[in-house]
């Protein structure tokens, strides 16, 4: 890397087992333009929570994050408090989820979907 060159952060990964989940939904849907939008909102047990939707469009100040065939989408508000973080999947007894393994999170809840920073 040369002086002129500076390194951007990636503001999120995606795991291998949400993004064949994610593939799966879209193949689903039959829509190759659907993709994952992951937010942040105020509120939850820890200060805020994160959310997921899916989304065709997205707007000019959003952040598009692309993993081959499939992407995620996050507002400028959610990026600050997303950066660094993995978007991962879980199936388990209390259900299938996608969830944010959160390195700035300072306090989560028992449940994971919220934090403190």
């Amino acid at each position: 890397m040369s002086g002129a060159e500076s390194f951007v952060p990636t503001p999120l990964m995606l795991s291998d087992g949400a993004r064949a989940r994610l593939a799966a939904l879209i193949e689903e849907q039959g829509n190759p333009r659907l993709k994952l939008r992951v937010y942040v909102t105020g509120g939850g047990c820890s200060g805020f929570q994160y959310g997921f939707d899916f989304a065709e469009e997205t707007a000019e100040d959003d952040t598009l994050v692309e993993f081959g065939s499939v992407a995620l989408v996050v507002d400028p508000l959610s990026y600050q408090y997303l950066v660094g973080s993995t978007v991962d999947y879980e199936e388990g007894l209390a259900g299938a989820r996608f969830l944010v393994q959160n390195p700035n999170a300072t306090t989560t809840c028992g449940c994971g979907a919220s934090f403190m920073v």
